[in-house]
């Protein structure tokens, strides 16, 4: 048998074949979330200058949706914090996908299904966030409202809610998601 005189190609983009979502508790995945933020937020869409922490991130329930390999947590992909400021009112923020997993499927909708479960989980009476415009779509076929429109931070918002009545109770279980096959490019 001859030998192959170059080695074969790799592919362009590995596609794990399973992903978690779930809330982040150990270090490593809420520094992964905290940097995978700043990669989208401050490198890619330049929102902040340097980082886009706050003091919302003291006291937030911090989810991630992670890579695996083998059923073990390998990179942290896409990420959400969820927080109550006062009973019954949660606000979900911060949502952000790495940008090669963006058309994976299911991912960004994955982390809005398990921010709102597990918000009424704990007793949500309401569940709003301020959605850039580019998402509005997505956020209105997953059965929420629009109550507003402004500019936050120089770019386009709406202020949105969630039907509750639309969502699953989910306390602590994780989500997870196999993606379809050439879903990412």
């Amino acid at each position: 048998m001859p030998l192959l005189s170059e080695p074969l190609p790799l592919p362009a983009f590995f596609m794990p074949g399973e992903f978690c979502i779930q809330q982040a508790r150990t270090t490593f995945e809420r520094a992964a979330c905290f940097a995978l933020r700043r990669d989208v937020f401050c490198r890619e869409q330049r929102i902040f200058e340097t980082d886009d922490r706050d003091i919302t991130d003291d006291h937030c329930i911090l989810l991630a949706a992670s890579s695996t390999m083998f059923g073990h947590v390998d990179d942290v992909v896409g990420t959400v914090r969820i927080h109550e400021p006062e009973p019954g009112l949660w606000w979900g923020s911060r949502l952000a996908v790495a940008k090669p997993y963006r058309r994976v499927g299911g991912l960004g909708a994955a982390l809005i299904r398990l921010a709102v479960g597990t918000a009424k989980a704990h007793g949500a009476q309401t569940f709003l966030a301020h959605v850039q415009a580019q998402n509005l779509d997505l956020f209105t076929a997953m059965n929420w409202r629009a109550l507003d429109a402004k500019a936050i931070h120089g770019r386009p918002h709406y202020l949105m809610q969630a039907d509750l009545t639309a969502y699953q109770e989910i306390d602590g279980a994780a989500l997870r998601i196999l993606p379809s096959i050439g879903a990412a490019r």
